[in-house]
């Protein structure tokens, strides 16, 4: 039977989440003059997904902002680096180590132009973080390459909202929020399109849990479905379930780092429609949570991206060992504190570090930089801390704040009295540091580690302290915070080539369906093996976002 002269014609592609992966494949049809089909189970609000929260830093190689702060940077360099951070010992990571190349490559080369073409820009200090702190073929940065957005995460996100949004007024856009996909149609072994359930109207705004209230089903077709569904970190049952054995027992309280709606569901769906899922194990969280004052979703948390200054002790007032300071190595953390019979942790500090070190993960945390307000940024690069960061510490339930040491730690004791806190142990670990720094070198190699950041231009000018003794009164309150452990990102998910098809058990492309970005573990099922570079997670979603509208364009 024709179709009626209203009917639309079949779109190219079906994109099944609006994040920022989904919409970068989706403006790239749009630029190849391609319709396309986005659908998403939230209400039109949370429009950009986990990427609109985000603090927006990009991992750039030999970038024109380090240059100007003095960071000599190579493709070399990086690789070394990322290698040594993966630690690929799989045989599934054979095309995971692929997508590395690849992304080195486009990080190193077209990655800035591109995004600057599209008027993205960046602060001009370039931020360190994960750095490591082994050898020189271990985990870490050896060089800043953290490139925080001018605008943070939508920031990241405008010019492909813009361009898609634009797509949409020329007819070649369609978006189907409250679509909740239940299956990929399969037919002659080739997906060929969704089917789900269509749910209520919600007025939840971004980020918010939204209802679950089915009022009708859906069947969608088209000669290729990408999957831009995201990872697990907002389900955590399946954290748990894939809890891997080398980061010891599984969390019974875990904050989120990420909205209730990054629910793994997808994952699951696209293996029983045939493509593998690999690297399930190899997960992201962080070990530097404290509970949102002013909660968007459920268990709502945020991450302290620390600088290297504050000392840092497990439950029971044990000082973490060497080299787990604040911001060197993520995993290596979070497997020490679980070894511990405990899941918080703390740090002390002073204001004089408070005000100089601590910033928070978030585009909402940072309204300085997301608003590109240049009033609000001066008082940042001025003296005292970021109005949010006050705020947490005059609001917030994990901080304590005490003018001695002796109130100090009867306020940490008040706040976990579960757990016997060595308090003898904690003051004389203070004393001792304290003790090192009236002299330009130590045996104590925080303290090391410290001056050495201080070498670089952007540490000394925002981001480390100077050193300073802990129980000085003129650097003072004092202050403790409570840290917990808080979801982030899954490094595993759907096997894909480098054409981000997804692949079956054998490794042959299932005809019509692609993943990108945190569903296809940001390309390959895990371009980041085990660990991962800082700054990687919003690049791998533009360039396997890229990759697959490109691919699905060609045909």
């Amino acid at each position: 039977m024709p179709a009626s002269p209203t009917a639309r014609p079949e779109p190219a592609a079906i994109v099944v989440g609006a994040g920022l992966s989904g919409l970068v494949a989706a403006a790239e049809l749009v630029d190849a003059g391609k319709r396309v089909l986005i659908v998403d189970q939230e209400p039109e609000a949370s429009l950009g997904g986990q990427a609109h929260w985000s603090f927006g830093g990009l991992f750039l190689i030999d970038s024109p902002e380090q240059r100007r702060m003095g960071v000599r940077d190579s493709l070399d360099l990086a690789r070394q680096d990322w290698d040594g951070t993966a630690g690929f010992d799989r045989d599934e990571d054979e095309w995971g180590r692929k997508w590395a190349d690849a992304y080195l490559d486009f990080a190193a080369g077209e990655k800035r132009a591109w995004l600057h073409q599209k008027g993205v820009r960046f602060f001009p200090i370039v931020g360190w973080a994960e750095r490591g702190g082994y050898n020189a073929i271990g985990h870490g940065n050896s060089v800043p390459r953290f490139h925080i957005t001018w605008g943070t995460g939508p920031g990241v996100l405008a010019p492909f909202i813009a361009r898609v949004k634009a797509g949409e007024a020329a007819g070649l856009v369609e978006f189907k929020h409250r679509h909740r996909v239940d299956e990929l149609i399969v037919e002659g072994g080739a997906v060929v399109g969704v089917r789900g359930a269509i749910l209520a109207p919600d007025a939840a705004g971004r980020g918010e849990s939204s209802n679950r209230d089915v009022v009708g089903e859906f069947d969608l077709r088209a000669p290729a479905v990408i999957v831009a569904s995201g990872g697990i970190g907002g389900n955590h049952d399946l954290v748990r379930q894939a809890w891997p054995e080398r980061l010891g027992t599984p969390p019974e309280h875990m904050l989120s780092g990420v909205p209730a709606h990054v629910d793994g569901r997808m994952l699951g769906i696209s293996e029983q429609a045939g493509a593998r899922l690999v690297n399930g194990d190899r997960m992201w969280h962080y070990t530097e949570g404290i509970t949102n004052w002013d909660p968007i979703w459920p268990m709502h948390g945020i991450r302290i991206l620390p600088g290297p200054s504050s000392l840092w002790f497990d439950a029971s007032g044990k000082r973490m060992p060497v080299p787990l300071f604040p911001g060197f190595d993520t995993l290596g953390t979070l497997e020490h504190i679980q070894t511990t019979g405990h899941e918080h942790t703390w740090f002390v500090l002073t204001q004089k570090i408070i005000e100089k070190e601590f910033a928070l993960s978030g585009s909402e945390q940072n309204p300085d930089l997301t608003g590109k307000d240049f009033k609000l940024l001066a008082e940042r690069l001025g003296s005292g801390a970021t109005g949010p960061v006050e705020a947490f510490k005059e609001h917030g339930a994990d901080f304590v704040v005490a003018d001695t040491l002796d109130e100090l730690l009867e306020g940490m004791r008040a706040l976990s009295p579960e757990v016997e806190l060595d308090t003898a142990n904690v003051e004389r670990e203070i004393v001792a540091r304290d003790r090192e720094v009236d002299n330009e070198f130590s045996k104590d190699l925080q303290l090391t580690a410290v001056r050495g950041a201080r070498k670089y231009r952007g540490d000394k000018l925002i981001r480390v302290a100077t050193p300073h003794r802990i129980l000085d009164p003129k650097a003072g309150p004092l202050i403790a915070v409570k840290l917990h452990i808080l979801t982030r990102k899954s490094l595993g998910g759907i096997q894909t080539n480098l054409d981000a098809q997804a692949l079956d058990a054998e490794g042959t492309p299932v005809p019509g369906l692609y993943a990108v970005g945190e569903a296809a573990g940001f390309g390959g099922g895990g371009v980041h093996g085990y660990r991962a570079l800082e700054g990687t997670f919003l690049g791998g979603c533009l360039f396997t976002g890229r990759t697959a509208g490109r691919a699905v364009a060609r045909g």
